[in-house]
């Protein structure tokens, strides 16, 4: 079978994207609610929990990205009894990994003190909050989580999104209810665990829908499930990697700084999160039309496509860069007021934060799609070490400043130069890397010199806040967009890339609806 890469991946950004940015704005909108109805320390814990609970998703191993790589091959082939091995195989270790998850978590239950340096708010049991939490992840594991491999691999993640949408309407509706009615927080816990039980259930009936064929049954040959688990044994470190960089900061704030400088920090890690959630909706489009390229085209062609890519994307980060940094403070200034403002030095932190992550992730898209995983194990593993280490060492004489610029460190120094090193020493043409390596360069100056400029603009802008909102905005967007034309308007690689984003968005009235 061959994929209909540009119909699928139009398909899924359009509906992937409309769920994420509702998840985007509701949880904007249930900050802002717990903020006012229940308070700042309530913000912390809400941070705190889901936190603790990533870490112990550790047990998921990666066995999700290793299943969907295991997948391209014989949905290419048609191979229909591989397929439902690999559906029976998913499905148990799913159920184990819910064990595993459930063990360990009630496990760290007499150590949730040490982690909250304030005290709790009084109305509420800190082991009962995080118990509900802790089965509502349980429970996303053992109800037919594996059937949504069947959809991602077959590039018909817009079918899941679809469904999240219509639950998370419901339940954000009725979270916002029960804390303006009710201003009671257990309730709100209750409604998420129900959400998900829905999502896996309808999930799991459109999947039987669509796939009528498989179903689990069969086993896989030894030699194959011992290739799984390597690969599931390499993606461990990648996994380790992003829980250290994103979950492992918010223990060391809420452990050294507080619940309440937890708040306000994830106050602003939220935008920045919210933002690199709207470019993965764009890497989930594109992994599995790149996987399926990645077997059935040459390195050569994968290359020009890759260079394409970059030339868009660095536009595209250039943009967000520049309107992160001039458009946040105004924002947050209206969104939690002054008393809630952290310095402008932080955001210009949280700025090349989300310049680097971005331009990270977008290479893990290709190392994910071509399943380098073993190759790439200690790159992750080492940025991870790196970013505790200098997070530890830092926070109790540069506070936040630390937490923020150990990430910055670990990946624009080990993370991004090794990710390069790999892919073109195992995926692309070796003799092309240094041509990649000055071109995926020559964006992050891009950005650099395109959000001073825009920077300088705006402090000339002497508005009111929400005129100055906009019009840093408008600002932010130009000078990058006009900077990018000026150098790269005319080159081959932007034409052929806009040229192909033409045709994607042609089929888009034919595609979307179906």
């Amino acid at each position: 079978m061959k994929i209909e890469r540009t119909k699928n991946a139009v398909r899924i950004i359009f509906f992937k994207g409309l769920f994420q940015i509702l998840n985007i704005v509701i949880p904007f909108v249930m900050r802002t609610v717990i903020l006012h109805v229940l308070g700042v320390k309530y913000l912390g814990l809400n941070g705190l929990f889901k936190s603790i609970l990533s870490i112990l998703n550790l047990a998921e191993l990666g066995v999700g990205s290793a299943m969907l790589f295991s997948m391209y091959k014989p949905i290419a082939e048609d191979d229909h009894d591989t397929i439902c091995a690999l559906m029976k195989l998913y499905r148990t270790l799913y159920r184990l990994i819910g064990l595993v998850v459930l063990a360990i978590g009630l496990g760290l239950t007499p150590f949730l003190h040490v982690l909250v340096k304030d005290e709790i708010p009084a109305d509420i049991n800190l082991y009962v909050l995080y118990f509900m939490t802790l089965g509502s992840t349980v429970v996303s594991y053992w109800l037919f989580a594996y059937k949504n491999s069947l959809l991602t691999a077959h590039q018909r993640s817009d079918i899941v999104s679809k469904i999240a949408l219509a639950v998370h309407l419901v339940e954000y509706a009725l979270k916002i209810l029960v804390l303006i009615v009710f201003k009671n927080y257990y309730l709100y816990l209750t409604l998420q665990i129900i959400s998900q039980i829905c999502i896996n259930i309808i999930t799991a009936l459109k999947s039987d829908k669509f796939y009528p064929l498989y179903s689990p049954r069969g086993s896989i040959p030894a030699e194959k499930k011992k290739n799984i688990a390597l690969r599931v044994r390499d993606l461990f470190t990648s996994k380790f990697s992003a829980v250290i960089s994103n979950s492992a900061d918010t223990l060391v704030v809420s452990s050294f700084l507080g619940l309440a400088a937890l708040a306000i920090y994830q106050n602003y890690y939220f935008i920045v999160s919210s933002l690199t959630i709207l470019l993965d909706v764009v890497f989930g489009a594109c992994l599995a039309g790149i996987g399926n390229s990645l077997l059935t085209e040459s390195s050569e062609k994968n290359y020009h496509d890759l260079q394409k890519m970059t030339v868009l994307f660095g536009w595209l980060m250039s943009v967000c860069t520049s309107m992160f940094l001039c458009v946040c403070q105004p924002f947050m200034l209206l969104w939690m007021g002054s008393d809630k403002l952290l310095a402008f030095p932080y955001i210009i932190c949280f700025g090349v934060y989300f310049h680097f992550i971005g331009m990270n992730n977008f290479l893990n898209m290709y190392k994910d799609a071509a399943g380098i995983w073993k190759i790439d194990k200690w790159r992750p593993l080492t940025a991870a070490i790196l970013n505790l280490t200098l997070n530890l060492s830092t926070v109790k004489w540069l506070g936040l400043y630390g937490i923020i610029l150990s990430t910055v460190i670990s990946i624009v120094l080990v993370q991004i130069p090794w990710l390069i090193r790999n892919l073109f020493k195992y995926v692309f043409p070796t003799n092309h890397i240094w041509q990649y390596a000055r071109l995926y360069l020559s964006f992050s100056l891009l950005s650099l010199i395109a959000s001073a400029g825009s920077l300088y603009l705006c402090s000339l802008l002497n508005l009111n806040n929400w005129l100055t909102l906009f019009a840093n905005a408008a600002t932010s967007f130009l000078v990058p967009t006009i900077l990018f034309l000026v150098i790269y308007g005319k080159s081959d690689l932007f034409r052929s890339g806009i040229s192909q984003l033409k045709k994607t968005f042609r089929k888009k009235n034919k595609t979307t609806l179906q």
